[in-house]
């Protein structure tokens, strides 16, 4: 059942409705007369706009100035800021020329202003092209002058020149200018933060304003752009800490012995070898198991010919190299077409000897050297790398001991009896000093005693 309302209502309505009429197109012309609300524009949004223009300078500078820098090493102390002034031109061209708004305002929802007044030249944008001229000039050469002027100045010592001489005084000049200007910024600057109107002196000066690209503009903070940067960031400190504590040279040895043992002999059954001829792996290795100075004299240290004999072409083996090299040495040694030459002086004469576990001989220092420089690096062979490979037999050192030489001494004919020159020179013996040391825990040990023992020896 329908209300029914009494006619005295139904009649006050239309009264209303009636008297309405005429004021109803009045009050639609006020309103489309009435100017647009302008929405509120944050201060971090000018400011995060700016930010975002110079980091995408940034980004695109980097890898072209390393890519010019692989043709040209002098590139970049020479032309970086004409590429700069490069890629702000281009930059200004397609966003701000073109658009109405740089990048980094895009990204904020942001564009300039349309002049009040109507400009002779108006650009694709629809912003005044003079206007935009003289900001480019102001925002992008100005700069590039400014900074190639400061470098001539300090290359061509203008600081120090007397205070009587031009270049001096265009020297102060320039200072003061500078002066001029950053305090000027900081007015800007201040004011912006008051107002929010002008966010640089050049926009200031042209009357340039950020307002909003849409009149119903929600500003929604991303925070997918921050958190990859603090991912990759974080791997790259990962990676810079990571990378020192892992031994690439140890890992290489690794390689290069897995991909040697890799051969045919070692994949096929035994029976297959056996029909197709291929022999043991295992007794092949061992039959043929020699060093790179297998066949060096025995009487000359292995370690000190190849110090000698560094391979300048690789640039690690040669740092390698020089960085072991034995005092005992000598720089311009050489390999000789005579070195087995018994009547001539051996070319690496072993000092100090020392025979390791597998029974060869070498120099003190230079076996000591190896062996603390593998251990420390882990990059030999045996369990964690800690062994040091022989020179000769390629088997891993397990230890050193010192070779105790014994020297007998002349025979005399005449006849004159030598007993009181025998005691008394029986318990003589001679040390070395520092290379008496004893080193262990070194991949296995070293140790032992070097004393040459005259005995008999009596004068006539």
């Amino acid at each position: 059942m329908s209300a029914q309302h009494p006619p005295a209502l139904d009649q006050s309505w239309q009264n209303a409705w009636s008297d309405a009429q005429h004021r109803i197109p009045s009050i639609q012309a006020h309103i489309a007369a009435a100017p647009s609300p302008h929405p509120r524009i944050t201060r971090v949004g000018k400011v995060d706009a700016e930010l975002l223009d110079a980091e995408l300078v940034q980004l695109l500078q980097d890898p072209l100035t390393k890519a010019l820098s692989l043709v040209d090493s002098g590139f970049k102390a020479q032309f970086a800021p004409e590429l700069t002034l490069l890629l702000h031109l281009i930059l200004y061209k397609f966003s701000v020329w073109d658009q109405g708004a740089s990048y980094g305002a895009k990204l904020q929802g942001l564009k300039y202003a349309l002049p009040t007044s109507a400009p002779r030249f108006r650009t694709a944008a629809g912003l005044a092209g003079s206007t935009l001229a003289l900001h480019s000039a102001l925002t992008i050469f100005l700069p590039y002058t400014h900074n190639r002027l400061r470098s001539h100045a300090l290359s061509n010592a203008w600081p120090d020149a007397p205070s009587s001489d031009r270049r001096r005084k265009a020297w102060e000049l320039l200072t003061r200018l500078e002066s001029i200007h950053g305090f000027a910024a900081l007015l800007n600057f201040l004011l912006f933060l008051w107002n929010g109107r002008y966010r640089t002196l050049a926009d200031r000066l042209l009357r340039l304003r950020l307002v909003s690209a849409r009149r119903h503009f929600q500003r929604d903070v991303s925070y997918e752009f921050m958190n990859r940067q603090m991912v990759w960031h974080a791997f790259t400190e990962f990676l810079l800490f990571l990378l020192p504590l892992i031994n690439t040279r140890a890992i290489r040895r690794q390689v290069a012995t897995a991909a040697s043992r890799f051969t045919l002999s070692s994949i096929l059954p035994a029976p297959v070898r056996s029909l197709v001829g291929t022999a043991d792996p295992t007794q092949s290795e061992k039959k043929t198991r020699r060093g790179k100075y297998w066949s060096f004299p025995e009487d000359q240290c292995a370690i000190c010919a190849e110090n000698a004999s560094t391979n300048f072409a690789d640039p690690a083996n040669a740092l390698t190299s020089l960085a072991a090299v034995s005092p005992y040495t000598a720089p311009s040694a050489v390999f000789s077409p005579d070195a087995g030459d018994p009547d001539q002086a051996p070319q690496f004469p072993v000092h100090t000897p020392y025979a390791t576990s597998c029974g060869h001989v070498y120099c003190y220092y230079c076996l000591a050297e190896r062996m603390m420089r593998t251990a420390d690096d882990r990059s030999g062979i045996g369990p964690k790398g800690k062994l040091w490979e022989c020179l000769r037999c390629t088997e891993g050192v397990t230890a050193a001991d010192r070779v105790e030489a014994e020297v007998d001494g002349p025979e005399y004919e005449s006849g004159v009896d030598d007993e009181d020159g025998d005691d008394a020179m029986s318990g003589m013996s001679f040390e070395f000093g520092s290379e008496d040391a004893e080193m262990t825990d070194m991949s296995g040990s070293m140790a032992g005693s070097y004393a040459d023992s005259d005995s008999g020896r009596s004068s006539e």
